[in-house]
């Protein structure tokens, strides 16, 4: 897959292309369906794919004061793409300047003039351009005079009739629903951070040693909890780990900032400094306050033991 990330260097296939277009973060289920819908008809009609997708979320730019927490940073979502198995991503600027473009200029200035679009699939609830006027709709009015073949996608739901949506993506993971939201993604929900020094209460106190990994701004964390789940480094190598994260109530009456920590079960090493990737499988419990890190510590050993258990038959969600 190649990236695009200059327009205006981009010399589009003289075929023209089939393209989706949508903030894809997070790049669920229902994003794969309507990706695999693009590919099954660009085949058809003999036409290379791209999708187009922002460099943040058009709300950080739109209404930044309700913009939502991301399910997937830029690279990670550049990663999810070249799974799908399409040609292009065009990964657009999203700022002022296009959050003002009208609808129709976007049609034709970009995906017709840049792009030399032939195909668009969207989903049938897809919105774009100033004050979201362009729709399905609109594209279908355009597509005569501009040789586009337009195609609205219907939304993918569940068993239970609810629509699969980042949105809704991001209230299971808010309420520690982290199983459920892995339904929804295809995958478990991943945080990737570089591991920093914590306080030093994990190994010497605790005999628990710890990986505190900073999440960077802005990206989707689960509610405060213990977890069971996989942790790989930046080395390539995998590993069953049980997940802490919160405020550290036992250490603190104070308000807090939130600790992302990972214990790596069967490991000993040094991980300072290095990328790690967090993977969230299952809440195990909540997180609570104890009366001594004495009894703390019995209960993580307790936790440990229940993720060891939990993950004995289970496969990483990455290739190892």
């Amino acid at each position: 897959m190649e990236v695009v990330r200059d327009i205006g260097s981009f010399d589009a296939p003289s075929e023209g292309l089939a393209v989706t277009i949508g903030a894809y973060d997070g790049l669920h289920v229902g994003h794969r369906r309507l990706i695999s819908e693009l590919r099954a008809r660009a085949r058809s009609s003999g036409l290379p794919t791209a999708v187009v997708t922002f460099d943040r979320h058009p709300a950080s730019i739109v209404r930044p004061e309700s913009a939502p927490m991301l399910l997937t940073d830029v690279a990670h979502k550049m990663e999810l793409l070249s799974e799908t198995g399409v040609d292009y991503a065009v990964l657009v600027t999203f700022d002022a300047q296009r959050a003002e473009e009208r609808a129709e200029d976007f049609v034709t200035d970009f995906l017709v003039s840049a792009l030399r679009t032939r195909l668009v699939v969207v989903g049938a609830n897809f919105h774009f351009g100033r004050d979201r006027e362009g729709s399905v709709e609109l594209l279908q009015k355009m597509s005569g005079a501009l040789g586009l073949e337009v195609v609205g996608v219907g939304l993918t739901s569940t068993d239970d009739g609810e629509i699969v949506s980042s949105s809704r993506i991001r209230r299971l993971l808010a309420g520690g629903r982290v199983a459920e939201a892995a339904r929804l993604l295809g995958r478990p929900h991943e945080v990737r951070g570089i591991v920093e020094h914590g306080d030093s209460t994990g190994g010497p106190v605790l005999g628990c040693p710890t990986a505190n990994v900073a999440a960077p701004a802005g990206i989707m964390l689960p509610g405060n909890g213990i977890y069971a789940g996989w942790y790989k480094r930046g080395s390539g190598s995998v590993h069953r780990c049980a997940i802490s994260l919160g405020v550290r109530p036992t250490f603190t009456s104070r308000p807090a900032e939130l600790v992302l920590e990972a214990h790596l079960i069967d490991f000993e090493g040094d991980l300072y400094g290095e990328k790690a990737q967090v993977a969230f499988v299952e809440r195990t419990r909540d997180e609570e306050r104890f009366s001594s890190p004495e009894e703390l510590s019995r209960r993580i050993q307790a936790d440990v033991a229940a993720v060891r258990s939990m993950l004995v038959d289970a496969s990483p969600p990455w290739a190892c």
